[in-house]
């Protein structure tokens, strides 16, 4: 599948609309900042299960996945504004083909990962030509509609997927030939791969293809008469969220006693996932991964202490964001940031609203200027009156 290109430089979508033009000097500065506070979260994170017991570094494993899954729908809501009901189809997709790849074949890293990419960009491939053709509402029951008959195969499959009881006795996934046994051997492997599809997801949304997506999300008729393409595009951002995902779903079955149950695939995977870039901030990349942390802090580390209450809490979270934080955490840190101002060297005075783009004075309009006229020809009058040679010519007076 090719995506056509950009028409040309000036067809391009306009940088002040997409986000994606030259940094100003406060961006640039900001840059850096965010590089070294990413490479800090990073560290921080590789040195948990130095520092961290195995139940709280599993635990922060499945965060790591599911964070995965969260950011490749916030390209699908967030960059390309198309919200699915039925994401997690690929997620479970790509468990199931590396469980099975893993159990019948090999376990050698990245075989399992690499089948698990591939299969479930087929099958976004194989859904989302029909899909992408609908919007809003019916885009929305469809994608539902190819969750479900996704989840209702692997569940009669049973002779394949194991059915209702799912997929068990996945073996270990094997680095350089040694199996990872270890919690914290099995969480370094989700974390670099888990990076590398963030990594994945952050190069597409801050490239031109991800400017163009932008472009038709917010006006689809003016960028189709530029001579971009909106099927082929939304398309191509389709599978390419389809493949982070099963990558996500192929880290699941990489875990250790990893089981994978058609739930994985179902509803309400999905609507987690929608949750997390809700609560998180769509279009943000990093507000659905917080988001992601926050659902599945709630759901499997507070759950259980909740007497079964955690889906209300869940729910309470979403009513919350809707109302209070309209564009979710991202959103609030991004304006209290922006209240904050630029730096001092960086803030450039406001424009004068008296003054033109010569400098001359523009306020009051035609009454203003009028006003001037009048000004300047009395005072031309009054430097007249002590000009003596302006003075008219007298009869009765004989000039010196």
């Amino acid at each position: 599948m090719s995506v056509e290109p950009a028409p040309s430089a000036v067809d391009a979508p306009s940088a002040a609309a997409t986000g994606t033009g030259a940094p100003s000097g406060s961006t640039r500065r900001r840059l850096p900042l965010t590089g070294l506070t990413a490479l800090a979260v990073l560290i921080l994170l590789a040195a948990v299960p130095l520092f961290v017991a195995p139940f709280q570094t599993s635990m922060l494993a499945r965060m790591l996945i599911f964070a995965l899954l969260a950011v490749s729908l916030d390209l699908l809501v967030g960059v390309t504004g198309l919200p699915s009901l039925g994401h997690a189809a690929y997620f479970g997709v790509g468990a199931y083909t590396a469980g099975l790849v893993a159990k019948y074949w090999t376990a050698a890293a990245p075989v399992p990962l690499l089948a698990a990419v591939g299969v479930a960009a087929f099958a976004a491939t194989a859904t989302g030509w029909l899909a992408v053709r609908s919007h809003g509402v019916f885009f929305l029951m469809l994608t539902l509609a190819i969750g479900e008959l996704i989840q209702q195969l692997a569940e009669s499959w049973s002779g394949v997927t194991g059915g209702d009881n799912g997929l068990s006795g996945i073996p270990a996934v094997e680095v350089a030939g040694q199996p990872l046994t270890l919690v914290g051997y099995v969480y370094w492997y989700v974390l670099v791969f888990a990076v590398l599809g963030f990594a994945m997801i952050w190069a597409v949304s801050r490239s031109p293809f991800g400017a163009a997506l932008r472009g038709i999300r917010d006006n689809e008729p003016r960028m189709r008469s530029l001579g971009y393409s909106p099927f082929r595009y939304k398309l191509a951002g389709f599978v390419i969220a389809g493949a982070v995902a099963g990558l996500a779903g192929g880290l699941l079955a990489s875990q250790q006693f990893a089981l994978v149950t058609p739930a994985d695939l179902g509803f309400t995977t999905s609507a987690l996932a929608l949750l997390a870039v809700a609560v998180g901030g769509a279009g943000s990349l990093w507000g659905p991964a917080i988001g992601a942390a926050l659902v599945v802090l709630i759901r499997d580390v507070y759950g259980p202490d909740l007497d079964g209450h955690g889906t209300l809490v869940l729910g309470a979270v979403f009513i919350v964001a809707v109302y209070l934080l309209r564009n979710g955490i991202a959103g609030l840190a991004t304006t209290r940031f922006r209240r904050r101002g630029p730096p001092p060297s960086d803030a450039a005075p406001p424009p004068d609203p008296t003054q033109g783009a010569t400098g001359a004075p523009v306020s009051g309009g035609f009454r203003q200027n009028r006003q001037d006229g009048r000004q300047a020809g009395e005072s031309s009058q009054r430097l007249d009156s002590d000009d003596p040679s302006s003075d008219p010519p007298n009869p009765g007076v004989k000039r010196s």
